[in-house]
């Protein structure tokens, strides 16, 4: 039995996130958890991700907390890529849709994943973790991002 997709939330730097979502050929693609495999066995094709940078770069002060993209999870299991320098992250392809930069903070009073207004980026500390599809409708509506792209006109309340 096929299963209803599911909704992600990644967390990388915004440059990272960004890389990910304008490559020079082919389709974007998803890199969590400093390039580990498992995490990205979680996610099949069709599932919906937003990714979230909590800063401009990786490590660095320059807070942002904005999501920066937003797409499908294609077809394909996890696959290794040489970076460079040594850095082999696993990766899985990504169809991204038109979208703009969005802040979290209008958001966090309306998240169902939010437990507690105070400690709202408590959850964001996992790298990747699930969401319902309310939550993913309102950060697609502040990306002004197509929900018929998204297949989230359709998806169950």
């Amino acid at each position: 039995m096929d299963r209803l997709p599911q909704n992600w939330i990644a967390v990388a730097s915004a440059q990272h996130a960004r890389r990910g979502c304008a490559p020079s050929f082919g389709p974007g693609y998803m890199q969590v958890c400093h390039g580990k495999a498992a995490p990205l066995k979680r996610v099949r094709a069709g599932d919906r991700l937003a990714y979230y940078a909590p800063t401009l770069t990786m490590g660095g002060k320059d807070r942002l907390q904005c999501f920066v993209s937003i797409g499908l999870v294609l077809q394909g299991e996890p696959y290794s890529f040489d970076m460079g320098g040594g850095f082999v992250p696993f990766r899985k392809d990504v169809e991204y849709v038109a979208a703009r930069e969005a802040s979290i903070l209008p958001l966090v009073p309306h998240f169902e994943f939010v437990e507690s207004p105070q400690r709202w980026g408590y959850k964001f500390r996992f790298g990747l973790f699930a969401i319902s599809d309310h939550d993913m409708r309102l950060i697609a509506q502040a990306m002004q991002a197509d929900m018929g792209l998204l297949h989230l006109d359709s998806a169950p309340l």
